[in-house]
């Protein structure tokens, strides 16, 4: 039987992966419709041309623009795919089904896995993203980290889960 803790710590989860899916829904959009202002960013990246330019590091450059296109479409398609995990997810949570909790991880760790993996380690890191001025996306991506872990945290909860109030 569900207490109304149970169900309160549900409709927190349903909202948080709902908040998560809207956002990431929104980011894929975005950067479907406005393909240019993004595309640049992450051949700028990729081509470490606002770094430091340290000799040492250089040679990790992408300079080709077909090698940036397909890195940044594998993006967009990532986030797309987590937006759909996502808006599934916050479905089942909204029916209380009990497969919501499994949904809801999977899309939240491919956001986990897109922004820690992708654009803090190896953005961040290998492409020496934080030393420029002009392309640094290292604090976005820590906001989506942080929003993505809380809900993650949240959705795993003793109790808020709909199998956990049975």
């Amino acid at each position: 039987m569900a207490t109304p803790t149970s169900r309160t710590l549900s409709l927190t989860a349903t909202l948080l992966t709902a908040t998560v899916a809207l956002y990431t829904t929104l980011v894929a959009f975005g950067n479907i419709t406005d393909f240019g202002t993004n595309q640049q960013f992450v051949r700028h990246v990729l081509a470490m041309d606002t770094t430091f330019k340290d000799d040492d590091l250089m040679w990790r450059a992408i300079t080709s623009h077909a090698w940036q296109d397909a890195a940044y479409v594998a993006i967009i398609v990532w986030e797309t795919l987590a937006a759909l995990v996502l808006t599934a997810a916050t479905h089942l949570w909204a029916r209380r089904h009990p497969r919501a909790r499994q949904l809801s991880t999977i899309g939240l760790l491919m956001l986990l896995l897109l922004f820690g993996a992708g654009f803090i380690a190896i953005g961040g890191e290998w492409f020496a993203m934080w030393q420029s001025k002009t392309w640094n996306g290292l604090e976005a991506a820590t906001r989506i980290i942080v929003l993505t872990g809380v809900v993650l945290l949240v959705t795993h909860l003793p109790g808020a889960a709909p199998a956990d109030a049975e």
